[in-house]
């Protein structure tokens, strides 16, 4: 039997982590700089947060999701995205309830889609999201949009496009809804069988069909634009100039619908342009989605959020040629030959690590040359020797790998000398 990770299902190697781990720290940084706070979910959730929050129309609730019944015989369902989790955590808890408003919101989250797996779309993804609850102002769209941009611009990414659109208020889309039904109506036997079902249920997922997309009823489907009535004009109108007070560029799509059900008003996508990115541009998507909250049982309470895939910003980073800074060298090595050193070096290990300092040593009793070559590999910036001379004369031999300069340091001195010298080296960076 192979022993192998399940389909659409990847390991991430230390060595990769560590670019994962500097992406998620700039992220972090980023949302403390836009006074976000974290939350985390479970990795589950009963199956009607999805179905109620995400919408029974989505292909994620009808296609996607990983349902089982748990010994109770309760339906649950492996989290196939953010919002509808956090948004349930915000009801059950009372964060409605609390002094600061609106509740501004950040996660980092494992979610599971069963789809055809390709490059960047994976059937376990990870995934950065935001979400802003408790306030309807346009100004809160554009800094949710300004932190997503943030985000990649921070990374390096250059190649970026944001498209937006205006979904309108529930009066809007249902006349919205009406014209699309009665336009789509006659083509309705040459659509998808997937969107003759939407036709009744949301017409306006049909205009985000992959299957239909070349067909001639879609180039002339009626804009939502132009059903928007004077507030969410006005709405869209003063998301629009705050975009442009920030100096973000975007672009209008009439046809960015989103693929839940829960989004109103503001949607938008940002997108990476970069050459041998692939078919897939889209890097993160969201919008508004006032209602929600409301339909997971809480009160009436207005909402903005997005998703990022991290597996396609590091894809973009990759098209990008930009380089994550990850340091790769160990702070110190430790050689001790004997065993009287061995046992002694334990403690100075010890000491070393509780104060800051990152060290290892060898574990395999090799002799002193494989030792040393077990420091280059690791990259140490310096070799701690401890034979049976040093030992007894209660020293320990520090050796800076770059230059090769030597120095007989007392062991009750180690740790403030390591400790300066590694402030020299990065004082020198």
């Amino acid at each position: 039997m192979s022993m192998k990770a399940p389909r659409g299902t990847v390991d991430i190697l230390p060595k990769d982590a560590k670019k994962w781990q500097y992406v998620e720290s700039k992220i972090k940084d980023i949302c403390n700089r836009y006074n976000f706070e974290e939350i985390r979910t479970p990795l589950f959730e009963h199956t009607e947060v999805f179905s109620r929050g995400v919408g029974d129309s989505t292909d994620i609730v009808q296609k996607e999701m990983y349902t089982f019944e748990d010994r109770g015989g309760r339906s649950l369902t492996l989290r196939p995205e953010g919002t509808a989790s956090v948004s349930r955590a915000f009801v059950e808890n009372k964060l409605y309830g609390e002094a600061n408003q609106p509740v501004k919101l950040y996660y980092f989250a494992q979610m599971f889609r069963y789809e055809r797996p390709q490059k960047g779309r994976m059937r376990q993804l990870n995934q950065f999201g935001v979400e802003v609850l408790g306030s309807d102002d346009p100004a809160v769209d554009a800094e949710v949009i300004d932190l997503a941009i943030t985000v990649y611009k921070e990374l390096g990414l250059k190649s970026l496009k944001l498209v937006i659109n205006s979904l309108g208020d529930k009066e809007s889309r249902t006349n919205h809804r009406n014209a699309l039904i009665e336009h789509f109506a006659p083509h309705k036997e040459e659509l998808c069988a997937d969107c003759q079902v939407r036709l009744n249920q949301n017409p306006l997922r049909v205009l985000d069909c992959k299957k239909d997309r070349e067909h001639p009823a879609m180039k002339t489907a009626p804009s939502i634009l132009e059903y928007l009535n004077e507030e969410s004009r006005n709405y869209f109108e003063q998301v629009k100039n705050y975009l442009t007070k920030m100096g973000i560029d975007f672009v209008v799509d009439p046809n960015l619908v989103r693929g839940l059900d829960y989004y109103n008003h503001t949607a938008f996508e940002i997108m990476s342009d970069a050459d041998g990115f692939g078919a897939i541009t889209t890097l993160a998507g969201g919008g508004r989605y006032n209602g929600l909250i409301e339909e997971l049982g809480g009160p009436n309470t207005p909402g903005i959020g997005f998703g990022m895939g991290l597996e396609r910003l590091l894809m973009a980073l990759d098209a990008e040629k930009i380089s994550v800074p990850t340091d790769e060298k160990l702070d110190c090595y430790f050689v001790a030959v004997g065993d009287d050193a061995i046992t002694e070096a334990v403690s100075l290990i010890h000491d070393l690590r509780v104060n800051g300092i990152q060290v290892d040593k060898d574990y395999q009793n090799r002799k002193m040359k494989g030792q040393f070559k077990s420091a280059d590999r690791y990259q140490a910036k310096y070799v701690l020797i401890l034979g049976e001379n040093e030992l007894e004369n209660r020293v320990v031999n520090l050796k800076s790998m770059e230059t090769g300069e030597q120095i007989e340091v007392p062991i009750d001195n180690l740790t403030e000398m390591v400790k300066e010298k590694l402030q020299e080296g990065k004082n020198n960076e």
